[in-house]
């Protein structure tokens, strides 16, 4: 089994920033895909943006282009996002996810998850 971490949430301003982390353990030579993924309330689980573990190739929904970026440290095995001109609408829980092939961003690919991690941006 892969487990995934999340980490960094929290309360921010709009225009402001955060940094999300996601620390992967366990099988990680299973790993091909990460993802991050948001769920705000009473609504389904959209895509953020996806990288290849080892290729380097990323992907992010039209909504974050230019806003955030998604990069890997692999001495730690962590995935971080990094969220940049933050706007009220980006309020959600925020999932990182993790999968043995490309998905790109389609979260029901995806075979592991973490718990969450809540974003919160204030007007």
């Amino acid at each position: 089994q892969v487990q995934l971490v999340e980490s960094g949430g929290g309360l921010v301003q709009a225009g402001g920033s955060l940094r999300l982390s996601c620390a992967a353990s366990g099988r990680t030579s299973r790993i091909y895909t990460v993802g991050w993924f948001l769920q705000a309330p009473g609504k389904e689980s959209e895509f953020v943006a996806t990288l290849s573990w080892t290729g380097g190739t990323t992907y992010y929904a039209d909504s974050v282009k230019g806003r955030f970026t998604i990069y890997r440290d692999n001495a730690k095995n962590t995935v971080t996002l990094q969220m940049n001109r933050l706007k009220p609408e980006d309020t959600a829980v925020y999932y990182c996810a993790a999968d043995h092939a490309w998905n790109g961003g389609d979260y029901s690919r995806y075979e592991y998850w973490g718990q969450g991690t809540q974003v919160t941006v204030s007007s």
